[in-house]
């Protein structure tokens, strides 16, 4: 990893990030707990074994905190993901439940968990936001049933300006490198499982995921895609809905959850932001592609043809002028999955404060490297 300049974290414009990932998580706490599933059934007894980490500094006030995870919970195994945040002032704030995951939904409703907030922060479906800045955290991660593993672990701790202008960053090292990630269009799933979400129309989420995955030749074998219609142009972006999707946001773009389901099938991930244009190019040239999450209204980004809350596409690359490249999942059909976005226009609507301020997904196999990170990733 590239020791962070504080000249470049302190550059205006720019968010201050830290990622931090456990590749050793190993329990050492056991015991029994009772369980009433939210979403229906009868409390149940689990057995659980439980890691919690050593307190983590960030190196600067944060206002957000985004845990991110690989593990296994096959049926009879399900974990839940909390945090516990050290405010400016030197207090420890609660434990606030970031998640409770599980591969399918036998045994729980994989959910998170609204209703969290207090005078130190709330959980905004996968993102502890923070009344007061932080400056530490504890990662705490429960293995309920016999089955459950966790791989590894990451937090990302953050501040994002609040300003909306963003600086715009020169072309680098990926001009003219364009990786050859399948096409998928979520608006071919139309109609399709509507208890998931909404259906294809909302599936931005899974669709990318799923192109990702097949970029690196991962994904659920044939027996797991039974239950979708053979007619269907994609069978894994369904699968991918389904097991991707939160409960209580009733929707699939949980982040951590995604990550956690590329993480099923050997790959590793995390979620953090990136500051620039220029840091996903380092990902490209390392020929690994990056999940992103922007939102803007019409006009803002030309070609996109649509406005949107919030929405996840595929960075597969830029042009020899540095415009990007991406696998926009709201197209039409796969045909038309590939577009080119004005580089200026994509970084102001994706790093700007007023949207997600630059965050990624980022999965890859075990034998492919990151490239070196400034302590983003």
């Amino acid at each position: 990893m590239v020791t962070p300049s504080p000249a470049d974290q302190n550059r205006p414009g720019r968010s201050r990030v830290a990622f931090h990932r456990w590749t050793e998580v190993v329990p050492s706490e056991t015991g029994a707990t009772g369980y009433l599933d939210p979403f229906g059934g009868e409390t149940a007894t689990w057995a659980y074994t439980r890691w919690t980490s050593e307190e983590r500094a960030v190196g600067f006030p944060a206002t957000e905190l985004v845990p991110s995870w690989v593990a296994s919970a096959p049926k009879g195994a399900w974990i839940r993901v909390e945090l516990r945040a050290r405010t400016e002032g030197g207090r420890l704030t609660k434990w606030y439940d970031m998640g409770r995951w599980a591969e399918g939904g036998e045994d729980i409703h994989r959910t998170s968990l609204p209703g969290q907030g207090d005078e130190d922060g709330d959980v905004a479906v996968d993102t502890f936001v923070a009344t007061r800045p932080v400056t530490a955290y504890r990662l705490r991660v429960t293995l309920h049933g016999a089955g459950a593993r966790v791989h590894e672990a990451g937090v990302m701790a953050s501040a994002v300006p609040t300003g909306v202008g963003v600086p715009v960053s020169a072309p680098g090292e990926a001009r003219g490198v364009e990786l050859d990630v399948p096409p998928r269009s979520q608006r071919t799933h139309a109609g399709h499982y509507p208890q998931w979400g909404g259906g294809g129309e909302s599936w931005c989420s899974p669709a990318s995921m799923t192109m990702v995955m097949q970029y690196w030749g991962r994904g659920p074998d044939p027996a797991e895609l039974a239950f979708v219609d053979p007619a269907d142009p994609c069978p894994a972006v369904d699968h991918a809905a389904r097991d991707m999707y939160d409960h209580s946001y009733q929707g699939t773009g949980n982040w951590p959850f995604g990550v956690a389901y590329a993480g099923r099938y050997g790959l590793r991930g995390l979620v953090t932001r990136l500051r620039s244009l220029t840091e996903v190019e380092r990902f490209i040239a390392a020929g690994v592609p990056v999940l992103t999450s922007q939102s803007f209204r019409d006009g803002e980004l030309p070609g996109s043809g649509y406005s949107t809350g919030g929405h996840i596409m595929v960075v597969t690359g830029f042009t020899p002028g540095g415009d990007v490249v991406a696998n926009d999942p709201a197209a039409l059909s796969d045909e038309t999955v590939k577009r080119t976005y004005p580089r200026a226009a994509f970084e102001h609507v994706w790093l700007r404060g007023t949207g997600s301020g630059g965050i990624v997904h980022v999965v890859h196999p075990h034998d492919v490297p990151l490239p070196p990170s400034e302590g983003n990733w």
